[in-house]
């Protein structure tokens, strides 16, 4: 394989980690639920799929596992966040926090151990064309299905019920409730899914884009992720675009490497979050397509009582 040709196919797979993350991400928000705690649920995630992938082999169970986990920590945030009115933010960073910590102390007994990758899709004639078949007919399974994902998410949030019951609740939760849709437990859902995603992004991690474990191996993916739904204004094409580009840029170590560049290669490690901020910055400086394209009650608590 070409420089070129793994750059672009390293792409496809290194996006897939920012691409699983932002969706879940993404439905969570568009019920008006800011979930911060993203690096944490994948944390969490990656350990306990690695430890389950590595004890059994199986690269399902580890992703069941991994994106049960997920949900578990994303209940922990709903409760507080949902049930008890607490502040979204604050809740979203201490359960962040929570699960690194929880990671480190599920993964201590794996620490620098490896399983075997599921090994990628190969597909007669179309994967030996030149470029084209290394970059998009011999991904793994997981990439395909990330992608899969963003187009059944963008298609249920755009043209489903639920997706417009989701909608709804994100934007007025009062009168999503006097038109009889139970807010607490779209609520609940959305943001449920956006752990599991989280869990799938974590388990891929940690199971086969880097098929071992490390402490701190996520190294700010999830926050990527959240900043990554600002980035795509709440538009699964434009975050697909975006998971593609960060995914890219990810990739400037190793490729600076490879063509022994002089420059440090901390600072290409460093690309991904110096392009988030200043992406964001010029994103944020558009206040008129911020406002519309946020859902309205993003980050607002709801406690059930209806507005005099």
């Amino acid at each position: 394989m070409s420089t070129l040709e793994f750059f672009l196919a390293g792409t496809f797979s290194a996006a897939t980690i920012f691409l699983f993350a932002a969706l879940g991400e993404l439905v969570a928000e568009k019920s008006g639920v800011l979930n911060l705690s993203v690096e944490g649920m994948m944390a969490v995630a990656a350990a306990v799929g690695f430890a389950v992938t590595f004890e059994t082999g199986n690269h399902v169970l580890g992703f069941v596992a991994a994106g049960i986990a997920g949900i578990f920590v994303s209940l922990v945030f709903a409760t507080a966040t949902i049930s008890f009115l607490a502040n979204q933010v604050a809740t979203g960073l201490a359960v962040g926090i929570l699960g690194l910590g929880l990671s480190a102390i599920i993964g201590r007994d794996y620490e620098s151990m490896t399983v075997t990758p599921t090994p990628g899709i190969y597909i007669p004639v179309v994967s030996e064309l030149p470029l084209i078949g290394p970059v998009l007919f011999q991904q793994n399974l997981v990439v395909y299905l990330a992608f899969l994902t963003a187009v059944v998410v963008g298609f249920t949030l755009t043209h489903t019920r639920i997706g417009l019951a989701i909608r709804a609740v994100g934007e007025n939760p009062h009168a999503a409730q006097a038109q009889g849709l139970p807010v607490f437990t779209i609520r609940y859902v959305s943001v449920a899914f956006g752990g599991m995603m989280a869990g799938f992004a974590g388990a891929y991690a940690s199971t086969i884009y880097t098929p071992l474990w490390a402490d701190g191996m996520i190294a700010g993916r999830g926050w990527i992720a959240v900043a990554l739904v600002v980035f795509g204004t709440w538009k699964t094409g434009r975050i697909v675009f975006g998971a593609l580009l960060f995914g890219m840029v990810s990739l400037g170590e190793l490729i600076a490497q490879t063509m022994g560049s002089v420059i440090p290669t901390q600072l290409f490690s460093s690309l991904p979050y110096i392009v988030t901020i200043i992406v964001l910055a010029i994103i944020s400086t558009d206040r008129a397509r911020m406002r519309l394209h946020s859902p309205f009650s993003l980050g607002e608590t709801f406690d059930g009582s209806e507005r005099r």
